[in-house]
């Protein structure tokens, strides 16, 4: 399978680049300045620079961009809506990694994580950003993709275990009454899903067991 990965410099991405790698998938990372992934493969370009022809014959693009600060907030959307357009049309899948804070709270699918009273104040604004560029994707039925949500604690340097759980869009605790999931358990997860296939034009989300 060949995959191309966008910002994989990121802790997210190079962390889904190896564990690709490790199945034998054929990568690509897609990065701005030097690669600091385990790819072999390089495409060095701005998110903003890709064409249609950089990204043709990929069965599936990784979308791990990040932005935190309040002027490039506004990115998540304008950046996925660029990659969303130069693979409109394609059969080339699009996973995106999401956010918890867009993450429903309610079966009625009314009130999001972001809207409840204990979510950090200063989590809010990249929730926000998070959840537009969601609501934009969801507007896109020329595009294959998937948008898949952490857990709320979603830790860097959190443990690997092999195990998830696999849900949908609604805030998952596990038995132990958490919502958490390491970098590492999230790429396991992002590239299953890359395989699979079975989520096309869904968000999903996982948690650890």
């Amino acid at each position: 399978m060949k995959i191309a990965v966008v910002c994989a410099n990121g802790k997210t991405g190079s962390l889904v680049v190896k564990e690709a790698l490790d199945r034998g998938f054929d990568v690509t990372a897609v990065v701005r300045g030097e690669n600091k992934s385990e790819a072999k493969k390089v495409i060095g370009k701005d998110i903003f620079d890709l064409t249609a022809e950089d990204l043709s014959g990929f069965d599936a693009v990784v979308d791990a961009f990040g932005a935190w600060t309040p002027e490039t907030l506004p990115l998540h959307s304008t950046s996925l809506s660029h990659l969303c357009d130069i693979l409109s049309g394609t059969d080339t899948r699009l996973l995106v990694v999401g956010g918890a804070g867009s993450l429903y709270v309610d079966p009625e699918h009314t009130v999001q994580v972001m809207d409840t009273p204990d979510f950090p104040d200063a989590f809010k604004p990249l929730a926000a950003a998070q959840g537009k560029a969601l609501a934009e994707l969801r507007e896109r039925n020329d595009v294959k993709w998937t948008f898949i949500s952490p857990a709320g604690d979603y830790q860097a340097d959190g443990e690997r275990t092999g195990k998830y759980i696999l849900a949908g869009e609604e805030l998952t605790l596990n038995s132990k009454g958490e919502s958490i999931i390491s970098y590492a358990d999230y790429a396991i997860a992002m590239v299953d899903e890359i395989e699979k296939g079975s989520h096309i034009r869904q968000r999903i989300s996982v948690v650890r067991v």
